[in-house]
């Protein structure tokens, strides 16, 4: 599931986009939003598959090991418990991953240097070393290794980034969100299943409406929420503020004033940490500094308004 803070950030980033392209229409940005978000799903189901290309090279080595002239005995009797894995035949051989694959034309093929290497990366890790010497053959140590793979092999992978960036110019800062879903697709998995459940793309089918409302508020109002940024940064060059850490506070203001269900603290916390990620070293401190001089004002002009259980 597409979490509120990543439906935060891709709001943050169409707004920043819509400014900066000095577009009219915000049916087209807010079209690109929806693509966005719709292209991190994707890269979730594409991650998933992941594992099984690498299991495929890894079966496609030992098979050629066997046509050698003179062949060894391990050439011949391969260890197949990394190829026979079962988390990684239930993603292959389940319809989930294959038919969502494919009916978006998502794929690895292109890329099989990415693959060999991920293999040789994996092959020559501590733990797979360990899984490949165990004596043991359990559902639970296959799930631990594939769970480790996504843990530790890819998020760092500079060769991967590169891959992804030219899949696709929307899925820039998204592998982690991505691989966090995939881990947590890993971990509700179990020996009896016979295919792997997605997660939903959403939590719930407000989350959005919510991102939508929140991108078309805060470009609709972002010129009169500037001006109240700009009242508590008197003392600042309004020209040194990082542009992004003007985006995010708008777009913060915009949350605030329009959403009565979400609390004030929860707002303010989501974006320091988006500002913490997204801009300066010291953003995080400022935007808390600036946003809580805009609650106190919003507050005492009566535009802040909540409702619902334990919101004030």
């Amino acid at each position: 599931m597409i979490s509120r803070r990543l439906l935060r950030i891709k709001a943050v980033k169409a707004l920043y986009a819509h400014l900066k392209s000095e577009s009219d229409s915000l049916m087209a940005s807010e079209k690109t939003l929806v693509a966005s978000i719709d292209k991190t799903y994707d890269l979730y189901v594409q991650m998933l598959s992941l594992i099984v290309e690498v299991a495929h090279y890894a079966e496609q080595r030992q098979e050629i090991a066997k046509q050698k002239k003179m062949p060894t005995f391990e050439d011949l009797n391969p260890n197949r418990k990394f190829v026979d894995n079962a988390v990684v035949r239930l993603i292959e051989n389940g319809d989930a991953v294959n038919d969502y694959t494919e009916s978006h034309k998502l794929s690895w093929s292109n890329y099989p240097e990415l693959i060999k290497t991920l293999y040789l990366q994996l092959e020559q890790s501590e733990y797979y070393q360990r899984y490949m010497s165990s004596e043991e053959r359990s559902f639970k140590e296959d799930l631990a290794l594939v769970t480790e793979f996504y843990t530790r092999e890819l998020e760092e992978s500079e060769m991967l980034e590169e891959v992804l960036d030219e899949q696709s110019i929307l899925w820039n800062d998204d592998l982690g969100f991505a691989l966090t879903l995939v881990v947590r697709t890993l971990s509700n998995l179990r020996a009896s299943h016979t295919d792997v459940k997605l997660l939903p793309k959403f939590k719930s089918e407000e989350d959005l409406e919510f991102v939508k409302e929140l991108f078309a508020k805060a470009a609709v109002n972002y010129n009169a929420n500037v001006e109240l940024i700009e009242k508590f940064t008197r003392n600042w060059d309004v020209e040194r503020i990082a542009f992004m850490d003007i985006v995010i506070m708008a777009t913060a203001i915009a949350e605030l004033t329009s959403f009565a269900s979400i609390p004030v603290k929860v707002t303010l916390d989501e974006y320091i940490e988006i500002a913490k990620y997204y801009s300066t070293a010291s953003s995080g401190t400022f935007i808390n500094g600036v946003l809580d001089k805009v609650v106190s004002t919003l507050n005492q002009e009566g535009k802040i308004v909540k409702s619902g259980r334990g919101l004030i």
